[in-house]
């Protein structure tokens, strides 16, 4: 964590060096002294996090490495500040400013020098101090070795585990097995993977035990890999299981690698082997011990557990099989620990009196087993009083890094935390800032990072493409949950299990990563860069130093006025507080990235707001906020401006524009801007934004539309487009002849005289959203051929009785069909969507019956009917349609009123 803090810094200090040399003067030296002194300890911080276990002198070093690191960089931004505001003046006016201010600047240049200066000689103090004690030197604690050795005998202990003690992997189990014992004469790799404490182990422990395992196969082996393995070490205890007492060769311990292969694949050469390759870490693991493992045709398998995502899908070269271990549905985690807390119990009975925190116990395990086995073994030492019980309930983070019985829970998941890389370990910890339970969207998240500063430069990628990344490696390695994916399997929302948010907020609090107020016990302080208030805040004594803060989050619902005295915040997070008017200090915050007022009363934006120079992302979606201030075009690194309101959903105002100043496409690094109301002089000149890649319009007229299309068409980049007509207006956009060609997402609101023939051209589009078009001609015709279209949504845009699904849609996935007043027939010819796999009927009254061709549909797995037909809904309920929609799991009627009914 401390090395994540050193580069950040670091990599200021090379961006200040990079400046105008009359602009630095002499601190360019001081700079770079401290440059280079934090360099030198980057090597010893890169592993410091593995040896300060129980290390009271190296937990103190690096607190002292953090704590210097932080104060650069409270000078560093300071500095930045103050020369851009002397560059910012130019020509003459410019020239007589700095004349007459030479004085000044002379002496805050002095001023930092002499603040650095202190900080080096602090810096090289702390480095000569590391050196004195021998910090650089200091193997990996004892301590570190015996937690690691009781993790991997917790392992091993799965093979002892009686079955009487096993709930809900019986299912699993028979998979397993089927795999194991199939026809497949070749080498097979079997994957199982999950996160920490699901299970992994004791499933593949069942079936590598089970007799059927045991006559079907000649030889067995079953290794725990470490985190650090050393392959020679590997073989060697391969080739001491497959061995009996007086079979171990002689010279095991001197042979070396060669010999070591050699010995092996003799050993198993002829043989129907087994191996099991528990924990596994790296993804060349199998690169290395392949070659001991031979792949003859007696239908050997291999199995392996992991933690990662990305190792199980490896491609091994053989055969292989995938299993994602699921957490245990309620009625296994439930029964799991009664049989563990209620042990002396002959029934495992929860008494009625304690039965609500159980179940509350129980759920915050969310399915985990080993979680609700050591909770469960816990709570049977305690007195079965409610007093006691809710004492554990309140105070499980404590519990969960102090209580000796709950030590290898958290082992076992810091485990996962520990194998990250310092940047990864900054994403992870930033879930525990937000509320527990709290869902975050994917893309929030992606800015955030980005904000913050987390993300490493990747040649051709923005810093957002990165931290996606960031995002897909973290839920790969089963440390961040999906709660929601697109269409294209893409997570769209996530969340964090609230054990391991349990296990983030104990180490934010450790490493001073963030404070957490939350009604309990304040989490962090002293110099945390983030504070999250859970609370009202005015209850709480604030001992953060605000001063300090590079992040603040609110989510109070009942709060209306915000704490004051911080100046270098990058981070102002305040959806949905019930605010309505900013602070004018915010305005004064010149390291501001990142501000949300999502959902605030705010009703307007301060005039003087584009003194926020720095500001990447505004997000001002339903507030109270109709204008932008005409200052906002001086705010050159915005680049996503998100400002649109929902309205009525029922009507066909679903969202309204905000009014922007005209000269809006000043702002040339904006990438993304949804919504703003349309004027003349935006809509001729928003081509200009070529680094647009999602784009919002309302209220455009008529006699606008051409000029939006030719502007449109030299937006390159674009990906997303919604255009939105005023009332009673047509969408005219014939003239878009040539539309962007990386257009994925098209949303058009508004009557259409005809369908746009460019509609035929937009291969990768992938969404395409139809709202109010009333179109007289069938529009499948012109998009049935679109190669990669996966979700296709009409609302009340076609006014005819016959709706043809004649060929096509070869990706499609999710149909939405909202509003058709006319409608009486669908008909869907036989390989038409095969890969669909939701249908939404919506408000199609004259529709008697269900599409014809529905049983065509082999993939289709959610139906859903609102505001249908009398006569269509008893066809279904009667089982007179049984035989078209028998292949359907899921069919649903819904009775609320559909949009635009």
């Amino acid at each position: 964590m401390v090395e994540g803090a050193v580069e950040v810094v670091v990599g200021k200090i090379l961006s200040l060096l990079d400046r105008e040399a009359s602009l630095l003067g002499g601190i360019r030296h001081e700079f770079n002294k401290i440059k280079r002194e934090l360099e030198s300890m980057r090597s010893f911080l890169r592993d410091a996090d593995r040896r300060r276990n129980n290390n009271d002198g190296v937990n103190e070093w690096v607190k002292q490495v953090r704590d210097v690191a932080y104060d650069v960089e409270d000078i560093i931004d300071e500095f930045t500040y103050y020369m851009d505001s002397r560059q910012k003046r130019g020509g003459f006016r410019g020239f007589l400013h700095k004349t007459i201010h030479l004085p000044k600047n002379i002496w805050v240049n002095r001023q930092i020098a002499t603040k650095l200066q202190e900080i080096n000689t602090n810096i090289i103090a702390i480095s000569e101090r590391s050196k004195r004690y021998g910090f650089d030197r200091i193997e990996e604690g004892a301590d570190s070795h015996e937690a690691l050795g009781r993790v991997r005998n917790h392992g091993e202990s799965s093979l002892f585990i009686e079955d009487d003690d096993l709930v809900g992997i019986e299912q699993e189990s028979d998979l397993l097995l089927k795999w194991l014992t199939d026809e497949q004469p070749k080498r097979t790799v079997i994957s199982v993977f999950g996160m920490g404490g699901s299970g992994k182990t004791t499933l593949v422990a069942k079936a590598y035990k089970s007799q059927i395992v045991k006559r079907h196969f000649d030889s067995y082996v079953w290794i725990t890999i470490s985190q650090t393995y050393a392959i020679e070490d590997l073989f060697r205890s391969m080739i001491r299981e497959l061995s009996d007492a007086n079979t171990v060769p002689i010279d095991l311990s001197s042979m070396d690698y060669r010999k070591l292969v050699e010995t092996l694949v003799n050993f198993l050469q002829q043989k129907r082997y087994v191996v099991v390759l528990d924990d596994v870490w790296d993804i060349n693991l199998w690169d290395n011990v392949k070659v001991g493992l031979p792949n003859g045709t007696n239908g050997s398998r291999v199995i392996l557990t992991t933690r990662n995502k990305d190792i199980a899908s490896f491609s091994f070269g053989v055969g292989s099989h995938v299993h994602h271990l699921q957490p245990l549905g309620l009625p296994e985690a439930w029964a799991l620990f009664c049989k563990r807390a209620f042990s002396s119990d002959p029934n495992r009975f929860c008494p009625p009196e304690l039965e609500h925190l159980a179940r509350d116990l129980v759920g915050k395990c969310e399915g985990l087993p080993l979680a609700i086995v050591a909770i469960g073994g816990l709570m049977s030492t305690k007195d079965k009083t409610e007093l006691e019980w809710r004492k554990v309930h309140v105070t499980l983070n404590y519990e969960l890094s102090n209580n000796p019985m709950l030590e290898m829970v958290k082992c076992i998941l810091l485990l996962s935390y520990n194998d990250l890389p310092y940047y990864l370990k900054h994403c992870f910890l930033y879930f525990c800032i937000f509320p527990e339970d709290y869902i975050l969207e994917s893309e929030k998240l992606i800015r955030l990072c980005a904000a913050e500063g987390f993300v490493k430069h990747r040649r051709g990628m923005t810093p957002e493409e990165v931290a996606d990344t960031y995002i897909g490696e973290l839920i790969s390695r089963s440390l961040i949950q999906v709660v929601e994916k697109n269409e294209f399997g893409m997570a769209k929302e996530c969340r964090m299990h609230d054990l391991m948010r349990e296990l983030a907020l104990s180490t934010s609090e450790k490493e001073n990563f963030c404070s957490i107020y939350d009604g309990r016990e304040a989490r962090g302080g002293g110099k945390a860069r983030r504070l999250s208030i859970h609370t009202n805040y005015k209850n709480i004594q604030l001992c953060t130093n605000l001063s300090q803060l590079r992040s603040l989050f609110v989510f109070v619902k009942d709060m209306t006025a915000l704490p004051s005295g911080f100046r270098l915040l990058r981070v102002l997070y305040l959806e949905d507080v019930p605010i309505d008017k900013l602070p004018d200090e915010l305005v004064d915050l010149f390291n501001l990235r990142y501000l949300i007022l999502r959902g605030t009363k705010i009703k307007e934006l301060p005039k003087s707001l584009g003194r926020l120079r720095n500001l990447e992302t505004l997000d001002i979606r339903n507030t109270n906020v109709e204008s932008l201030p005409s200052g906002i075009v001086k705010m050159q690194r915005l680049q996503n401006l998100i400002t649109y309101r929902s309205e009525d959903p029922t009507s066909f105002n679903l969202f309204k524009g905000t009014q922007a100043p005209t000269n809006v496409w000043k702002l040339k690094n904006l990438q993304v801007l949804l919504c703003i109301e349309a004027n003349s002089d935006i809509v001729k000149q928003v081509g200009n934004m070529t680094q647009l890649t999602k784009f919002g319009i309302t209220n455009v007229r008529e006699g606008d539309q051409i000029e939006l299309c030719i502007s449109i068409s030299r937006l390159d980049l674009l990906r997303h487009l919604l255009i939105m007509a005023t009332d009673e207006e047509c969408l005219r956009i014939d003239a878009l002849s040539s539309p962007p060609p990386l257009l994925r997402e098209l949303f058009l609101l508004g009557k259409l005289e005809k369908v746009p023939l460019w509609f035929r051209s937009l291969q990768n589009l992938t969404t395409l959203y139809l709202s109010c078009s009333r179109l007289i001609e069938d529009p499948l015709s012109y998009i049935h051929a679109l190669p990669n279209l996966v979700v296709l949504e009409l609302d009340n845009a076609y006014h005819g009785r016959k709706l043809w699904f004649q060929a096509g849609f070869l990706k499609l996935k999710t149909l939405y069909l909202f509003n058709f007043p006319q409608l009486k027939d669908i008909l869907i010819e036989k390989g038409v969507m095969p890969s669909i796999r939701k249908l939404y009927l919506y408000c199609c009254v004259e529709l008697k019956m269900l599409p014809g061709g529905i049983e065509y549909l082999s993939n289709l797995q959610d139906l859903t009917m609102e505001s249908v037909s009398k006569e269509l809904k008893e066809r279904i309920e009667s089982g007179v349609d049984h035989p078209k929609v028998q292949h359907i799991p899921n069919i649903n009627f819904a009775n609320r009123k559909g949009l635009f009914c």
